[in-house]
C-alpha cells in the first residue's frame, strides 16, 4: 500500500527521494513483503499478539495496520500524550500500548485508544526513560535512562513495575546500554553495550539475568551490532548490525538484519538494505515466530 503524507510530520525528515517502507520477512524462506510505502518517516513496527496488525511509530503519534497492509493506516488515540519517539512495546494480552514520551516519560494506553496513564517517577536529577521491554506476565518493563546533566550522561538499564513504582537499577556503568528486553520465558534480558569495546560506539549484543547478573556476551564481531529480539516461541534473534566505525544507531546507513541463537550461535545474514535508526527499535517478530518486520529507507 502506498500512504501519501497523512503523518503528522516531526523530529527527522527523509532524504530528497527517499521513502518509508514497512516490510514484512519470512525468516526462513526470505521473502520480504511489502506492507506500506510513505513519503514521511515511520518506525517500529510491531505485532499484535494475535497476529492481525502491525503497530508503528509515526509524527509523534501510534499507528496501525492490518498486517498484511490491506487496509490505511490508522491512528490510535493517545489523548493529550502526542509527541512519542519510536520505543514502545505491547503487554503479553494485546491490550495496552507502553510507550516512551519526549517529556522523558513512559505512558500506557489502551490498543483501543484513550486518555493515557503515566507509569514512570519524577527525580530529582535527569533521568530521561527510553522504554524497550515487557516481562512475558505483563507485569514490569525494562528500560533505558539517560541519567544526569549534559557532559556528564550516563545510559543505564532499569526496570519498573508496568502498574507504577519504584524504578530498579539494573546496570550502573559508564558506557552506554541499550535496547534492554526479556525472553519469553522471562529468564534473560538481552540488550546490546558499549562493556567489550575497546573503541567508542563498538556496541554488541548481550545478555544478562532480570536481577542484572550472569551478563554473556552473544557477539563478537567489528561490526556494531544493536537492538537484539527474541522470537516469541525462543528460538531465534534477530539485531541490526551497521558498518564498522558507526556510533550510536543513526539513520541512513547500509545495515543488515541478522539473525541468530539465543546462545549467540549460527549467526547468519537474514537481509540487507538502507536504514538504521526507526528499522527495529522495538521487538518486531510476529506471533508466529516466523515473520519479521522492519523499516527500510531506500531512496528511489
Amino acid at each position: 500500500m502506498k500512504a501519501g503524507p497523512v503523518f503528522t510530520r516531526r523530529g527527522r525528515s527523509l532524504l530528497p527521494g527517499q521513502i518509508s517502507q514497512l516490510i514484512t520477512i519470512d525468516v526462513e524462506k526470505g521473502q520480504p513483503q511489502i506492507v506500506l510505502e510513505a513519503d514521511e518517516i515511520i518506525e517500529a513496527p510491531n505485532w499484535t499478539p494475535d497476529g492481525k496488525w502491525l503497530v508503528f511509530n509515526a509524527g509523534g503519534e501510534m499507528w496501525r495496520i492490518d498486517a498484511d497492509g490491506a487496509t490505511a493506516p490508522e491512528k490510535i488515540d493517545t489523548g493529550a500524550i502526542r509527541d512519542l519517539n519510536n520505543d514502545h512495546v505491547l503487554s503479553p494480552d494485546g491490550k495496552t500500548i507502553y510507550m516512551s514520551n519526549n517529556d522523558g516519560h513512559i505512558y500506557a494506553v489502551a490498543l483501543s485508544g484513550g486518555q493515557p496513564r503515566r507509569v514512570s517517577n519524577e527525580h530529582e536529577t535527569p533521568h530521561h526513560y527510553y522504554l524497550h521491554g515487557i516481562s512475558p506476565d505483563g507485569l514490569t518493563l525494562s528500560y533505558v535512562a539517560v541519567e544526569g546533566p549534559a557532559g556528564a550522561r550516563r545510559i543505564n538499564i532499569f526496570t519498573i513495575p508496568a502498574s507504577g513504582g519504584p524504578d530498579t537499577r539494573l546496570t550502573d556503568v559508564s558506557y552506554p546500554n541499550d535496547g534492554p528486553e526479556y525472553s519469553p520465558d522471562g529468564q534473560w534480558i538481552y540488550f546490546n553495550a558499549e562493556r567489550a569495546a575497546t573503541i567508542p560506539g563498538h556496541a554488541q549484543c548481550f545478555r544478562m539475568r532480570p536481577d542484572g547478573s550472569g551478563i554473556e556476551q552473544l557477539t563478537f564481531d567489528d561490526r556494531v551490532n544493536w537492538f537484539p529480539h527474541v522470537s516469541p516461541d525462543g528460538r531465534s534473534v534477530v539485531f541490526i548490525s551497521y558498518p564498522a566505525g558507526t556510533t550510536g544507531h543513526p539513520p541512513n546507513k547500509d545495515v543488515i538484519l541478522r539473525l541468530m541463537r539465543p546462545d549467540g550461535s549460527e549467526q547468519r545474514d537474514l537481509i540487507a538494505f538502507f536504514g538504521g535508526q526507526g528499522t527495529i527499535n522495538v521487538n518486531s517478530w510476529a506471533p508466529d515466530s516466523r515473520r519479521f518486520a522492519y523499516v527500510a529507507y531506500p531512496v528511489v
